[in-house]
């Protein structure tokens, strides 16, 4: 019996791509995965066309931008040059395009409409990794020219998906208010992982941060937090350079001078993260809410951290924030401010400290990507008509 072959379009460094990876392994499963993205074929793919990194996933050329800026989305949609070079290889009759898929996956809005051209017909998965609409609206190009475009693109094509789903309860519920589709909840949540708490080593507190080291995370901050805290606080930092060239990750290090409480390492693969950050005593993450993704973030490192079993030191990000009092593993500041996080890191005690961590290792498994793996597995059954 032929299995069902299955189509996975992410304008991504998929091979890197966390969320899609292990998204990657769910279908893999059930079918033959072909995966459309940047980079190298990533793990669990049958088959992989590599998307030239040339190619924008956004309009973003003369006349791309003035159909953003008139609004005229209809004439918009597939005018990226990504999409546009993709839809050329299927015309061309790539072998990797040429035949009909029994599902379509699509990661983010911005491939909503190359997804829906590529499907012919068939159910589309929509993955929306976050609220579409205010993506990057703290660019001010971005909110005045692509945000419009990124709502038409979801009120046009999110009716249309078989199945949608999201990160976050919160902006599952923002997708079914202001775009009527019921949205399903699909976390970050990386594997279980059999590790146990790490053993405070006496009179230090060791904290750690991974992530991508872009403007808005808060991370300048976080810099500022350990230099007001006691000298048995330290930092180690997993940083990923943004798209700035690496120009903010030089400009922490710059801050953080030559403390020795703070050390900046390589950054490591995604499934090697909570094996890493594992030595380590406190995952710390403070990301101030100036849009509604940030408000409502619940991201990998989140579940890197749990899987690690590490007690937690956050803000009162509210999707973070119900997990970790719910299930005792570590503290909320009162507020973003500087000295609100300070006074909540202050009340940490290596007892404490080990408390947060064994009820981490207690939620560890509620919180991994095999118990929602089972619930996720049976819709796309269901898609699939098997």
């Amino acid at each position: 019996m032929t299995r069902p072959h299955i189509l996975c379009v992410s304008l991504s460094p998929i091979a890197r791509d966390a969320r899609v990876l292990r998204q990657i392994s769910l279908l893999a499963e059930l079918g033959e995965v072909t995966t459309v993205g940047y980079g190298p074929t990533p793990e669990g793919a049958s088959h992989h066309l590599e998307v030239p990194s040339t190619m924008v996933s956004l309009p973003q050329t003369l006349s791309g931008v003035a159909k953003l800026a008139l609004r005229t989305h209809r004439s918009a949609e597939c005018s990226a040059p990504a999409a546009k070079w993709i839809l050329k290889q299927q015309e061309e009759q790539h072998p990797l395009l040429g035949g009909e898929w029994d599902l379509v996956v699509a990661n983010d809005a911005r491939v909503l409409d190359l997804t829906d051209r590529l499907a012919s017909g068939a159910p589309i998965w929509a993955d929306m990794h976050e609220w579409a609409p205010e993506e990057q609206t703290d660019i001010t190009s971005w909110r005045l020219l692509v945000a419009p475009f990124m709502s038409y693109l979801c009120e046009k094509y999110l009716p249309k998906a078989a199945l949608v789903t999201t990160v976050s309860q919160g902006i599952a519920e923002l997708y079914e208010q202001v775009f009527g589709v019921k949205t399903h909840l699909f976390t970050n949540a990386c594997e279980y992982r059999e590790i146990a708490p790490s053993a405070l080593q006496p009179g230090l507190i060791r904290c750690v941060h991974s992530g991508l080291a872009v403007h808005g995370r808060g991370l300048d901050q976080m810099i500022q937090v350990f230099r007001r805290l006691p000298e048995h606080f330290t930092l180690d930092l997993y940083l990923v350079a943004g798209g700035d060239g690496g120009g903010y990750l030089t400009k922490l290090k710059t801050m953080a001078g030559d403390d020795p409480r703070f050390t900046f390492h390589t950054p490591v693969a995604p499934h090697e993260l909570p094996g890493v950050l594992s030595q380590y005593d406190v995952g710390v993450y403070w990301i101030p809410p100036f849009h509604t993704n940030a408000r409502l973030s619940f991201p990998n490192k989140f579940f890197d951290f749990v899987q690690a079993r590490l007690a937690l030191a956050i803000g009162p990000s509210e999707e973070m924030q119900r997990e970790v009092e719910r299930y005792g593993m570590g503290v909320v500041s009162r507020s973003f401010e500087l000295d609100d996080i300070v006074e909540s890191m202050k009340t940490l005690t290596p007892e404490n400290v080990q408390e947060f961590q064994l009820a981490t290792d207690h939620a560890a498994s509620e919180l991994s990507f095999e118990h929602q793996a089972g619930r996720m597995r049976a819709q796309l059954v269901a898609l699939l008509g098997e």
